[in-house]
């Protein structure tokens, strides 16, 4: 058995070379198994890992610096009280693990539960009116009985205050910053950072100490858009932020909903277009969501627990799908009836038979996923 803190310096060694993005860190993992035999095969076999070229595999002879930077960048996060999470550690995110650009490395401050049941993201611009601010303390307020995470990005406008009405209300909430976790920005929102750690926290892919470049923000939106179940956009001019975390959302196919205003108000624009193009459903209140989303009042926990105890009662092939889905999150139709080894037709009538029972849903694209 590997030893997990091996796992992690060798994992983030790999993550901090320059010719290494997200496929190809995934294909290393896939295919030698962990970062650690990567170095370790033969380098016929090593340039034979789709994606992987010799420039790539060129980067084993002198990766012990690569190491000696990890180490020093896990000292440093020990010394800060900062958490560190590469994808096989096993607090990573599971609902960043699918996406194509997840992040290699998350770097976490705080009490953060980074698999919470439920999340939701709330955005909108930084210019907010005060019916942007009632409208968002409103919405989190209306959320408390299903205890989600609200995950935002510590910005001006709608996202401190969705920051600071999940903490009035007693959500935890996390902020996933564009800059590194021990230099938050703007300062201004300090304090309020602060009071997250307790109940929630924050979450960067920007090691300690990292300068800060205006491309990290859009970069983090993906985050924000990838960890949340629901994206609720509030208050939004026609171009910004929160249009470009709505679009990734859209790319992910998560639920996205959109706040209506008043067709005057130029930062009610990008609200009034999402619905329009059919990217965002129309938000008139929690209900929306807990319909989207198949939620329920009870404690999500409780709520797991007893749906699972249920499995047990059903067909064995069901079982099975339900296990593969609790274990990859979403799959494909076609990639299910390899790992179970049943027809299409016969599968897709199983899935039907889910879907009846309220376990699982589709996604766009023949995916299916568990119900929340």
């Amino acid at each position: 058995m590997s030893n997990p803190n091996e796992t992690l310096k060798y994992e983030l060694a790999l993550s901090l070379v320059p010719k290494i993005g997200p496929a190809v860190f995934r294909g290393i993992l896939a295919y030698a198994g962990s970062a650690q035999n990567f170095l370790k095969i033969p380098k016929g076999k090593a340039e034979k890992i789709p994606r992987i070229g010799k420039q790539i595999v060129a980067i084993r002879d002198d990766f012990e610096s690569n190491l000696k930077s990890a180490e020093k960048i896990i000292n440093d996060c020990l010394k800060k009280e900062i958490k560190i999470a590469t994808f096989s550690s096993p607090d990573y995110p599971e609902r960043l693990k699918n996406l194509e650009d997840f992040p290699m490395a998350l770097f976490v401050k705080g009490n953060a539960d980074l698999n919470p049941s439920r999340t939701i993201g709330i955005v909108g611009t930084r210019n907010c009116t005060e019916y942007g601010r009632s409208v968002t303390k409103k919405v989190i307020e209306d959320l408390v009985p299903y205890q989600p995470t609200i995950v935002s990005g510590l910005a001006y406008g709608i996202d401190i205050e969705a920051h600071r009405a999940a903490l009035q209300s007693g959500l935890p909430t996390i902020g996933v910053l564009g800059s590194s976790v021990d230099s938050i920005y703007p300062s201004l929102h300090k304090n309020t950072a602060n009071e997250m750690l307790g109940i929630g926290g924050l979450m960067s892919e920007y090691k300690p100490g990292s300068q800060m470049h205006p491309s990290n923000f859009p970069q983090r939106n993906r985050i924000i858009a990838g960890f949340s179940d629901a994206l609720i956009v509030v208050e939004a001019a026609i171009k910004g932020g929160a249009l470009i975390t709505a679009e990734i959302a859209y790319g992910y196919n998560k639920e996205i909903f959109a706040i209506p205003g008043n067709l005057q108000s130029p930062l009610s624009e990008g609200c009034n277009n999402l619905i329009s193009k059919m990217k965002a459903s129309i938000f008139t209140g929690v209900k929306n969501v807990e319909e989207a989303l198949s939620w329920s009042k009870e404690n999500p926990q409780e709520s797991r627990f007893n749906r699972e105890k249920t499995w047990l009662t059903l067909p064995e092939e069901e079982q099975e799908i339900l296990k593969i889905l609790k274990e990859k999150g979403e799959i494909e139709i076609d990639q299910l009836s390899i790992l179970t080894n049943l027809s299409n037709s016969f599968l897709s009538s199983k899935l039907l038979n889910l879907e009846f029972e309220g376990l699982i849903k589709t996604l766009p694209g023949k995916r299916y996923t568990l119900v929340p």
